[in-house]
């Protein structure tokens, strides 16, 4: 391919909403253009490298035997609402308007395809002696993020790949997730990303889920990881060691202090002469009772995790048919409540309450409520466990302007009860002691490329899509779910091989393999040269990209170091004078010189060497 005959618009300006460099150098390096915010075009450079990680995928996904097909992206609203996402996803559910009774008003942009592929199970896999069976698509999805950023990590569109399996019980559930673990460890190193398989939160559905994280500045996951690399989680789900035991010291009293205009945590502080780690913040939600699926009637049985939007087991005061469902949770003043957490243990989907709900359960204005007579008033009290182990705390007197001193749980408010739960339910703190015993967790920033997930039944229950098993009694398939999101694949490899002057492509997923240079191209024997190199390295098999614009060879530098081809072969005068060309790589910048024959065997070396590495 020659340069001139290609479009590679490159830009020597930074874009002005351009805030990472996985953004910035896709659009300077000419492999994106923006057709709104959220939503961009590839350009043929960006075509390339895309086109490069679905072959990768595609690989890997048939050597892990699942088997692709093409879905609808209009979808019946029908089915999103019986599987209960529509609910869960409100306006990130991009549907279509139209006229009342229109077929557009019952139609949707599908996020993702989970209700289209289990409708085809249930239609074609009758009998369990077709199980197991992998299903997946390389598709567009749409989003209605409310502010799209960072380029393609955050889009309105996206594309990715999906997976689905359905086994017939769980043993074959467990082999096929297993299988796409360790598919996707394939395509991530084979793409060039250094990713860690995390612990991820449970999504409503799953019952185990794993996702795939590489450490990047630009990320907006959390990753929180041991010092000896025995744990890692996404910060959402991550936990720390237990706390340690209540201290044995005396009770003291509790005592009320007036505290005029001190409703946050930092002006008790400074006004009681406290610290937060002595304070308990008390946080008041609101939730509701709406089923995982609508339409249905099941309840969770007791001892089952109750996902969002499931009730969980267990009685209720009555309290909830007017403003829906009170619950007060308590974590140290010094941590940070995990509303995912919350959400885990109530069985609900909270909403903090507003100011007339915090009011009438507390008596007292917003940022003085606390919990002691709060039990008997709420649905539930969820009280984290670290503030279990509290002694001689300072909190909220539940009444305006005025807070107490000497609370001590168990005698000032129950640790036991019908309604109360003690749990994890705090965000994970740098520093925090390790679940597994490996040291201090660590906190860092990370980019999410994929996830792996055992949904077990709940989605083949909510469309009916069932099989016979070997007694001839219909079973719901057993499912597993498994994503790749292959715009931030490209944008995690740009994250994780940049510098100063541009892209550093790996080779499995680079545009081009090698960059020819012909630095003189007015010279007939430079042009020359630099053509039958080009020529001999695409007779076998190299993809090669042909530099042959009339420009100084600075310009072309700077561009060959933005769009990071991984090898360089320089033709100039110069060199050609001495019957020579240079070679070099992108990534060290070590210059060699070759005849051109020699130089040509050495790429064709060099970039099988490189391929092999990262298969």
């Amino acid at each position: 391919m020659r340069w001139r005959e290609f479009l590679i618009p490159t830009s020597k300006e930074t874009p002005k909403d351009a805030a990472v460099p996985s953004h910035v150098l896709m659009l300077r390096a000419g492999l994106i253009r923006p057709v709104m915010t959220g939503v961009h075009s590839y350009l043929p450079l960006g075509w390339r490298v895309l086109r490069k990680v679905e072959r990768v995928i595609r690989e890997e996904m048939e050597r892990a035997g699942a088997i692709e097909l093409h879905t609808a992206v209009l979808q019946p609203l029908a089915w999103w609402r019986q599987s209960g996402r529509a609910a869960e996803l409100r306006d990130a559910l991009l549907r279509l308007s139209g006229p009342p009774d229109d077929w557009r008003c019952q139609t949707v942009l599908g996020a993702s395809h989970v209700e289209v592929v289990t409708e085809i199970a249930g239609a074609y896999l009758r009998s369990y002696k077709q199980l197991p069976v992998c299903l997946y698509r390389i598709q567009s999805g749409f989003h209605g993020e409310e502010r799209p950023r960072r380029g393609v990590l955050c889009p309105r569109e996206s594309l990715a790949t999906e997976a689905y399996s359905f086994d017939a019980n769980e043993a074959g559930l467990d082999e096929s997730c297993q299988r796409m673990h360790d598919a996707y460890g394939r395509i991530f190193r084979r793409c060039g990303l250094p990713c860690l398989a995390c612990e991820a939160e449970r999504a409503p559905d799953a019952i185990a889920a794993h996702e795939f994280m590489m450490l990047a500045e630009a990320g907006e996951d959390r990753v929180a990881l041991t010092d000896n690399g025995d744990y890692a989680a996404n910060a959402k789900w991550a936990g720390s060691a237990e706390p340690p035991p209540a201290a044995n010291v005396p009770l003291e009293p509790l005592k009320e202090v007036h505290t005029p205009g001190c409703g946050r945590v930092e002006d008790v502080c400074d006004f009681m002469g406290t610290t937060p780690a002595q304070m308990i913040k008390t946080l008041i939600y609101v939730g509701t009772e709406a089923r995982r699926h609508e339409g249905t009637k099941g309840n969770v049985a007791a001892g089952a995790p109750a996902g969002r939007g499931e009730v969980a087991a267990g009685p209720r005061t009555g309290r909830s048919a007017r403003g829906g469902i009170r619950v007060v949770s308590l974590v140290r003043g010094d941590h940070e409540l995990n509303e995912h957490k919350l959400n885990k243990v109530a069985g609900l989907t909270l909403e903090l309450a507003d100011p007339r709900t915090i009011e009438e359960l507390t008596g007292a204005h917003v940022g003085f409520a606390g919990p002691q007579g709060l039990a008997e008033k709420a649905d539930k009290l969820i009280i984290d466990r670290h503030v279990a182990a509290m002694r001689n705390a300072a909190s909220g007197a539940n009444q305006t302007d005025y807070h107490v001193m000497g609370i001590n749980p168990g005698r000032d408010f129950p640790l036991e009860g019908d309604n109360v739960f003690v749990a994890d339910i705090r965000n994970v703190v740098d520093g925090d002691p390790s679940p597994t015993g490996g040291g201090s967790l660590r906190i860092k920033p990370a980019i999410e490329v994929g996830r792996v997930a055992k949904l077990g039944t709940t989605c083949s229950e909510a469309a009916n899509a069932t099989f016979l098993d070997k007694q001839g009694q219909r079973q719901p398939f057993v499912m597993g779910c498994y994503t790749i999101n292959l715009d931030c694949v490209i944008a995690a490899a740009i994250e994780a091989h940049h510098d100063d002057n541009g892209i550093v492509w790996p080779m499995s997923i680079a545009p081009f393999q090698v960059l020819v240079l012909a630095l003189d191209p007015r010279d007939e024997q430079v042009m020359k040269t630099a053509s039958e190199i080009h020529d001999e390295l695409d007779a076998v098999g190299i993809e090669v990209l042909l530099d042959d614009r009339d420009e100084r060879a600075g310009f072309k530098f700077k561009d060959a170091d933005l769009i990071g081809i991984p090898l360089r072969i320089i033709v100039g005068k110069k060199s050609l004078a001495d019957g020579r060309v240079e070679l070099s790589h992108r990534r060290d910048g070590a210059k060699h010189t070759y005849e051109p024959t020699a130089a040509i065997r050495q790429v064709v070396k060099l970039v099988n060497e490189e391929l092999a590495r990262l298969s």
